[in-house]
């Protein structure tokens, strides 16, 4: 059996192997105490890297603070820590996809870098934007021990430190840069070749959180920068007053994001559909009545639609929403169609664009047939294409949102949370069906919320991973009056109120329509569709030390007197479901997948993911037991090193998997 390293990727020995493999001779070992390991000769990879090396003090283009270099390292280090199930806190945990994540966010992205290396699509965060009454994290970069814990701001309930990072502080932007730094360069692993990261920042650290990104996802990967126009200016400042802030936006790979749908959805098109729809319901037919007042609708909502949403104000015989668009040639005449359209009354040919038509005979012969050619009273009006609404639903994603309102969190006392509003906005420019959005600065759970909602309004099954650091709320706050202690107690009760009140709102009866070629008709039955299999539910993990005693990791440290008083390399405190989660992360399987829990021979099984991995943690495990699991041929099989009942069952183990299951990984902790 393979022992399971039970620890996150080691980022640094990962670079290593992937250096070796392109310059085999710019790695060698060295000796690090009585340790042998792999390091990168940096003199060799240069020489293999440039015909001239940069002279250390040659000035070059870079942007640098204090401790930077200690901040990239930090990104590269490993954590000895864990992920540990709360059910009692969790809604769903059988059942649900989607994750709650209470601790640093740095820690758990390290956590999840393995399992979720490119799989990621979308991370969407809001972080501290430093503008001095923010708390943020103290990697401690500077100050240390007792020297820190004086000049702290406050702890969190596991002993993170938080601090508010004042403009009198000589570090103010070192701090912040410190702090964001490592985890945007661990975040980056996370995504998908085809995915994308929005941050929300405001006027403080705008430019220098755009410059840390050209350096992280490299400046050919910028996608540009939605500025969110608040209709809100700040008071009484010293200059400009803001009252906007930025989404800064970046891909991971251009090349492959630029096949990706990157639209967003006409913002009032539905309501559109079903204005004409319930026109259609009132008048019990089409006519020219119902024609002219949905334009008068069109016509009052002209300081809230855009110019091109009242184009359509056009309906044709079947309930369509359309406008006309010209199909005079743009370019020169000889490229494209001259031939007349007969006019379907006079039976006479219509005038033809000067240019001609943009199109060629064949593709005119095809709109013709679909009735997407608009015709005048006779032939003397030249014809124009009809734009069907229902076929232009998405439009390209603006560098301009225009939203003053806010959230209430569903009732619950939290400062400034994120629009719902925006978050769908956004998630849905890229994000369809079943991908993964990620939000690490979670807050009020905005993100969470808005996933749930887009699924209950299309029928996509997204899901969610929130991280959130359990910061305590002041005690003379109203939310710890109200008997939250922590953020995350906010977060988690936001989400539980979202998910019942939008599976309410799928579960009410919707009219039906009465009229072929509604396009909203479809979507109401995906939404009914999507209420029966909806994903309202999340598992709470808690970001802990991990489940193994320290000789696990450094048992070279321990003498043979230490060890005799060591019964298992197991912490007392930990069950069962503990070390599951922590395998799981292990052998890089999600951390929300399936788990069924069996007995088998009066023994706890774990089988997850449909005999991806199959654990068993009990002790005195018989033949018997190993038989079983082995004829369930998982991928993975992962047992205690103090499991087997004796010498005869380990000795017996190796030849059970070989006969019944030869392609099982084993695994031990």
């Amino acid at each position: 059996m393979e022992k399971l390293k039970m620890q996150s990727m080691d980022k640094v020995q990962y670079n290593i192997d992937k250096i070796r493999e392109m310059f085999p001779n710019a790695v060698t070992e060295v000796k690090r105490g009585e340790k042998t390991e792999l390091a990168v000769d940096f003199d060799v990879l240069k020489q293999e890297l440039a015909d001239t090396l940069i002279d250390e003090r040659e000035l070059r283009y870079q942007f640098t603070w204090p401790d930077k270099q200690k901040s990239i390292l930090l990104a590269n280090t490993p954590v000895e820590k864990t992920l540990r199930p709360d059910k009692e806190k969790s809604v769903d945990f059988d059942n649900t996809q989607n994750l709650y994540i209470e601790g640093d966010n740095l820690d758990v992205l390290k956590l999840l870098r393995e399992t979720y290396l490119n799989k990621i699509k979308m991370i969407y965060i809001d972080p501290p934007y430093n503008t001095g009454n923010d708390f943020v994290y103290e990697d401690d970069f500077v100050l240390e021990g007792e020297e820190y814990k004086y000049g702290s701001g406050q702890y969190d309930e596991v002993g993170n430190r938080l601090f508010q990072n004042t403009e009198s502080n000589g570090r103010f932007h070192t701090d912040w840069l410190n702090m964001i730094y490592p985890r945007l360069k661990v975040a980056k692993d996370l995504l998908s070749d085809d995915g994308a990261i929005f941050i929300h920042i405001d006027e403080n650290e705008v430019y220098s959180l755009q410059t840390i990104c050209n350096e992280i996802f490299g400046s050919g990967n910028e996608l540009g920068t939605i500025i969110w126009d608040k209709r809100n200016p700040k008071g009484v400042v010293t200059g400009v007053a803001y009252q906007h802030e930025s989404i800064i936006l970046y891909c991971k790979n251009k090349s492959v994001f630029s096949h990706v749908p990157f639209v967003k959805e006409k913002e009032h098109a539905k309501t559109m559909i079903a204005k004409v729809e319930s026109l259609i319901q009132r008048y019990g037919k089409l006519n020219d009545s119902l024609r002219e007042e949905y334009k008068q609708w069109l016509k009052d909502k002209e300081n809230e639609y855009s110019g091109g949403e009242l184009a359509y104000s056009l309906i044709d015989d079947y309930g369509n929403i359309f406008r006309c668009v010209s199909m005079a040639a743009p370019d020169k005449p000889e490229t494209r169609s001259h031939r007349p359209l007969i006019h379907p009354v006079t039976k006479k040919p219509c005038k033809v664009p000067a240019k001609g038509w943009r199109f060629t005979d064949k593709t005119m012969d095809s709109l013709l047939k679909d009735g997407k050619i608009e015709f005048g009273i006779d032939e003397s009006t030249v014809p124009n294409q009809r734009y069907y609404l229902k076929d232009n639903l998405f439009e390209s994603v603006s560098s301009l949102i225009y939203y003053g309102g806010s959230d209430d969190a569903m009732g619950l006392p939290f400062d400034n949370p994120k629009p719902i509003y925006i978050a769908k906005k956004l998630i849905s420019t890229i994000c369809r069906s079943d991908e993964i959005i990620l939000d690490f600065f979670s807050g009020s759970a905005t993100t969470a919320h808005a996933v749930m909602q887009l699924n209950a309004e299309d029928g996509g099954n997204r899901k969610f991973i929130m991280v959130q650091l359990p910061e305590p709320c002041d005690e003379k706050s109203e939310a710890y009056k109200a008997g939250y202690k922590t953020i995350c107690d906010i977060g988690e009760e936001r989400i539980r109120r979202a998910g019942k009140k939008i599976k309410e709102e799928l579960e009410k009866p919707k009219q039906q329509s009465i009229y072929q070629g509604d396009s909203s008709t479809a979507l109401r039955s995906a939404q009914n569709d999507a209420g029966a299999q909806l994903d309202i539910g999340f598992r709470v993990l808690r970001l802990d030390s991990s489940n193994m005693r320290e000789v696990y990791y450094h048992p070279e440290q321990y003498t043979q007197t230490l060890l005799d008083d060591l019964t298992d390399n197991i912490k007392e405190d930990r069950t069962p479901l503990d070390l599951l989660f922590q395998v799981m992360l292990d052998l890089g399987v999600k951390p929300s997948a399936k788990i069924e829990e069996k007995e088998i021979e009066g023994k706890r099984i774990y089988v997850v993911n449909d005999n991806e991995l199959i654990a068993c943690f009990d002790k005195e495990i018989t033949d018997e037991v190993v038989k079983a699991i082995a004829k369930m041929q998982p991928l993975y099989a992962a047992f205690r090193d103090s499991s087997l009942a004796s010498d005869s069952v380990a000795a017996n183990f190796a030849q059970i998997f070989a006969t019944y299951s030869p392609n099982t990984k084993k695994e031990v902790l």
